[in-house]
């Protein structure tokens, strides 16, 4: 089994037509995704103001996503980046280019923005440099970070309270499994030492959706696709939690527009979501010809199947493990934090990734190679068919 960090990190680092539904079912969805954009419009307020907001990233998977948010609202935005992901992209935007990690963070000295979006620190001195050139300049500070912080996972029910890990030397800037989660939270305590009251600090989880090129999560839709018998993890009843891209990002500008700070755990909330809810899902939207085969964490484990890795989202609850799929989210909840539904979230991975060429569609880069799950499958029903 891979390291807990090492499962984290991975969490961390980052069309085709729904056939398979009725055209009831479509519009029944569809009027789900109205509700909730209706819901989210009324009951969080508008602010009084439009935002001047600075994005130091912004070019990304959660960036794009979170610029185009803020677009929507009407707030003004610059983008700070080294313009090496996807450099085409906000071509209307303000761009200043510079690698925030050298001199180049004094272009933006004695320029006023109300907000920065953090979306690219991995270590305590980024935040520092960024802060010392900006915190006079500006009324809050979002940071995105993660909740790989968290140094104990063996326990139910962690929210933003729990320890978080350390590490021996702080200076240390090579990102890596053991690093990743200690280095953040060296970040969240920069950005409040420098900004006391003024930072709020995002802990995300898995983040799905449109644009992951991970595959963490698209895996499931795509392999359903593919039908016939589909190797399952447990027994379906671990809890898993995720995050997607769109809701994250467009509850990131809500904290801005509202001043919300403070420190927030942001995935679906814990004890929430199974694994067999997620893939009972993905079975009914995308394939229902599909058949889950379940095979238990024993004989998975015997048959060197990596959880996270090979089966994506999954990570038994046991052992150092034992608090997976149950964290807190409510806090973010009660601050406006809102999902839209499984089945959207499911459609529309799948039918973002049908978008890409062929030759990527064809190379998974998460999950079970299909080899290795034929053979699985097979020793599963012979030990199932075996005599007792």
């Amino acid at each position: 089994m891979t390291k807990r960090r090492d499962f984290i990190k991975n969490a961390s680092l980052t069309g085709v037509a729904l056939s398979t539904l009725s055209l009831t079912a479509c519009m029944q969805e569809s009027s789900k995704e109205s509700d909730r954009k209706t819901e989210q419009e009324t009951s969080n307020n508008q602010p009084a103001k439009k935002l001047k907001i600075l994005f130091l990233g912004g070019t990304g998977f959660l960036g794009p996503h979170t610029v185009n948010a803020a677009i929507a609202q009407g707030h003004e935005v610059t983008l700070f980046n080294r313009g090496k992901t996807n450099p085409e992209m906000f071509s209307e935007l303000e761009k200043i280019k510079g690698d925030r990690n050298t001199a180049d963070i004094q272009k933006l000295a004695n320029r006023k923005w109300d907000v920065v979006i953090d979306t690219s620190a991995y270590y305590p001195r980024s935040v520092n440099m960024a802060m010392e050139v900006l915190k006079e300049n500006i009324s809050q500070y979002l940071l995105v970070s993660t909740i790989s912080v968290y140094a104990d996972w063996s326990k139910p029910g962690m929210d933003e309270s729990t320890p978080v890990g350390t590490i021996e030397d702080p200076t240390v800037e090579e990102v890596n499994g053991q690093t990743y989660g200690p280095l953040k939270a060296l970040c969240e305590q920069a950005a409040e030492k420098q900004m006391p009251g003024k930072v709020c600090t995002i802990r995300p989880g898995l983040i799905v959706g449109p644009r992951d090129k991970t595959d963490r999560f698209t895996y499931w839709p795509v392999r359903i696709k593919k039908g016939g018998d589909v190797l399952a993890p447990g027994d379906g009843s671990d809890f898993i939690q995720y995050i997607d891209v769109r809701d994250l990002a467009e509850w990131m500008v809500y904290c801005v527009e509202q001043n919300i700070n403070g420190i927030f755990n942001a995935q679906t909330n814990g004890s929430d979501i199974t694994m067999k809810q997620l893939l009972d899902t993905c079975v009914k939207v995308i394939n229902p010809a599909a058949n889950l085969v379940w095979a238990d964490k024993a004989f998975l484990q015997e048959q060197e199947v990596a959880p996270w890795q090979e089966m994506p989202v999954w990570i038994p609850a046991e052992g150092e493990y034992g608090g997976s799929g149950m964290m807190s989210s409510a806090k973010a909840y009660a601050n406006g934090l809102k999902e839209r539904p499984m089945e959207v979230v499911i459609k529309d991975c799948y039918d973002w990734f049908t978008t890409l060429p062929e030759e990527r569609q064809a190379n998974l880069k998460w999950g079970i190679k299909a080899e290795k799950e034929a053979k699985v499958l097979g020793e599963w029903k012979s030990k199932q068919n075996s005599p007792a």
